[in-house]
């Protein structure tokens, strides 16, 4: 029985070419700095320098994870009993939770709500803004937790309007930022004009085995990276994961949208269901269904999939979501499709 595996775009797996990068890779010692700030790994250096010029920003920093991409920004922002405006269902509050937590970052989320689309409410905005001492704003673009939906670029100048009125710096978490460019049919850098700070992972959709980019004016990438030595994420000869993601950069971002259109049609053959609902709006590659209604509890409802060759995960606490990327084709997507709607008749 052939496994369709749409638990997340991290399964992606790098290809033999991305692999060959390594054993080329010009490398150094990236914590010992010199008079600018810049480390002796030459592939580091470059994929920093390749991350600032696509989003727009003055420098760059290769951090290990999304998570230390984050709470990096977010410890160079904040401190201690800082307020910083997130939604509720926002990955860097309720997944890293660094920040936040009582033992680390102590900082204090103030939630903002969202409009009809998942967008930012400008209006809620505003009252926190005006209302709080805010010192940060936060943004995930796309949003993994509705859905992977997109902030489109009027929202954003809107938002940033709205910041730069009670001045208060915007962070973006963009994950699957290049999935948001694709569906919005806009460059990286239209999207991260409107902040202060990006922060993008290579390793989902892009294909690269491990690493994110933080990005941002160089004042605030030199402070970052002295508050990334703080969290434990100094590197070394890091060019050895710095190659492939260059190679990600220089290969693989065309290909998102093709993500994008696989959950798409995956929905799309989703439209009659008797017991789940399908998200609405499916913008990028991202699915997210239902269960409230459907009697069942998620993890039961994955378990069932996987008998039948679909691997999806719970999330949430009534919902599941189906993940698209490199591995996973049109027809995999219809056979997904096939899959729920047979185990929505035996609800």
């Amino acid at each position: 029985m052939k496994i369709i595996d749409l638990r997340s775009d991290t399964l992606t797996r790098p290809t033999q070419p991305m692999l060959a990068t390594i054993l080329t890779a010009e490398l150094g010692d990236d914590g010992r700095l010199d008079a600018n700030g810049r480390g002796e790994d030459k592939t580091i250096n470059k994929l920093e320098d390749m991350a600032a010029a696509l989003t727009g920003k003055e420098a760059g920093l290769f951090c290990c994870s999304g998570t230390l991409g984050n709470q990096a920004a977010l410890f160079t922002y904040c401190r201690p009993h800082d307020l910083v405006l997130v939604d509720e269902l926002q990955h860097l509050y309720g997944s890293e939770k660094t920040a936040f937590d009582s033992r680390f970052g102590q900082m204090e989320p103030l939630f903002y709500k969202f409009d009809a689309d998942f967008m930012p409410d400008l209006a809620d905005l505003e009252d926190k803004l005006k209302n709080n001492n805010v010192s940060l704003l936060c943004l995930e673009n796309t949003h993994n937790f509705t859905g992977g939906t997109c902030v489109n670029l009027d929202r954003l100048a809107a938002i940033r309007k709205l910041a730069d009125k009670y001045q208060v710096p915007i962070h973006m978490d963009g994950a699957r930022l290049f999935n948001a460019a694709a569906y919005l049919k806009v460059s990286v850098k239209e999207i991260c004009q409107y902040v202060d700070s990006v922060m993008f992972c290579v390793s989902k959709g892009l294909g690269a085995p491990v690493g994110s980019l933080l990005c941002g004016t160089k004042a605030f990438i030199d402070t970052a990276k002295e508050t990334r030595k703080l969290l434990g994420g100094a590197l070394r000869q890091g060019g050895i994961a710095a190659a492939p993601a260059i190679y990600a950069l220089e290969h693989n971002i065309e290909r998102l949208s093709e993500d994008n259109a696989n959950a798409v049609l995956c929905a799309s053959l989703l439209t009659d269901l008797k017991k789940i609902k399908v998200q609405a709006s499916v913008q990028t590659n991202i699915v997210m269904l239902d269960l409230a209604d459907a009697g069942i509890t998620p993890a039961d409802f994955c378990a069932k999939a996987k008998d039948l060759g679909l691997l999806i995960r719970p999330i949430l606490k009534t919902s599941v979501r189906l993940v698209f990327y490199n591995a996973i084709t049109a027809d995999d997507a219809s056979e997904a499709a096939s899959i729920i709607k047979k185990l929505d008749n035996e609800l």
